[in-house]
């Protein structure tokens, strides 16, 4: 008796040794699965939001194209009007012509394997740029984050395509620090170097080393969240960037906050 006892509870327990290995075994199918699908919907977001950054480059583009061709035809008109009487002011028109020209084909050779299928033209504005900086700061200052702007080096007119990226990065950063810092302040510092565009984004928040601070973060660094819709605008810009042969880092500061820092060329490379 007592023997078959004891093979029933061997029984019992060799089932339920395999019970327990295909439980793990299928849990750790699920996590797979489950790692998997995570996976896919993080690169899709991320496609997502390239093609979301492409489009604004289109609609970028569009502006820079419609500004320097409008130019290119009312200079044009102008030195028609004084070829013969006054060829100095004609000869300034159709330079002035000439740079709008070299400028619109700088950008088309440069973002034109960048662009979405269609702009629609009738949503047109103001191209962004660093020498509009001042409406947006107001706009975050009266949303409730503070934000002090240096500019530093010999400010001067830069490639429409850079002016707008610069814009860009401080647009986004601002945004982000605006919805998930502490509200206290943020600094822009714009720089220009003789051969290069600085642009750097700070905002104060949690040490990275605060217990309990946030998983995710608001950038696309290389200790950052990159499933994050903030990350993800980043990872465009960073993009947008690369095409002029620039860099830029965005990533949690060991003090406290966040920090986004790019670096663009003034010389094509």
């Amino acid at each position: 008796m007592i023997t078959l006892v004891a093979v029933a509870l061997c029984f019992t327990a060799v089932a339920l040794a395999v019970g327990l290995v295909r439980a793990r075994r299928a849990h750790a199918r699920a996590l797979q699965e489950r790692g998997w699908l995570l996976e896919r919907e993080r690169q899709s977001a991320a496609r997502n939001a390239v093609d979301a950054e492409r489009a604004r480059i289109a609609q970028d583009l569009h502006d820079i194209v419609s500004h320097n061709v409008s130019v290119m035809v009312i200079q044009a008109g102008a030195a028609r009007h004084v070829l013969t009487s006054s060829p100095d002011e004609a000869s300034a028109a159709l330079l002035a012509v000439e740079a709008a020209g070299r400028d619109t084909m700088a950008e088309l050779r440069h973002l034109l394997g960048l662009l979405a299928p269609s702009v629609d033209s009738e949503e047109l504005s103001p191209q962004p740029s660093l020498s509009r900086l001042s409406p947006l700061i107001d706009r975050i200052a009266f949303a409730g984050l503070p934000v002090e702007v240096r500019i530093s080096g010999d400010p001067r007119p830069l490639p429409a395509g850079v002016d707008v990226t610069a814009y860009r990065i401080i647009q986004e950063a601002l945004t982000n620090a605006l919805r998930h810092g502490d509200g206290v302040k943020a600094e822009v510092s714009v720089r220009y170097a003789d051969h290069a565009l600085r642009v750097e984004v700070l905002n104060t928040g949690p040490s990275i080393l605060t217990p309990g601070r946030p998983s995710s973060d608001s950038g696309s660094g290389s200790d950052s969240g990159s499933g994050s819709r903030e990350g993800r605008g980043l990872l465009g810009l960073k993009q947008r960037v690369a095409v002029y042969g620039g860099d830029l880092d965005a990533r949690r500061r060991l003090g406290g906050g966040f920090r986004v820092r790019a670096k663009i060329p003034l010389e094509r490379p």
